[in-house]
């Protein structure tokens, strides 16, 4: 790895989960071919967290959810 790289991902660790979390996002996004699709997809994301937040969303527990995917491909 060379040094300038090295100096970044330092750099990075220090930030707060969030905060590292958000940069590996549009890190990734940048490496996309389709930033457009990828920039849809965030909006739509934190659209989708809003909602349920809110307490607008029915949710699943996971289980259930595990529960009826394992059944539908049965």
């Amino acid at each position: 790895m060379s040094t300038p790289v090295k100096v970044l991902e330092a750099e990075a660790m220090k930030l707060a989960p969030e905060e590292r979390a958000r940069l590996a996002d549009r890190l990734i996004s940048s490496l996309s071919a389709d930033a457009e699709i990828e920039e849809a997809w965030a909006v739509e994301v934190e659209r989708r967290i809003a909602e349920i937040e809110a307490g607008r969303a029915p949710v699943v527990p996971a289980v259930d959810a595990i529960a009826r995917a394992r059944d539908a491909l049965k």
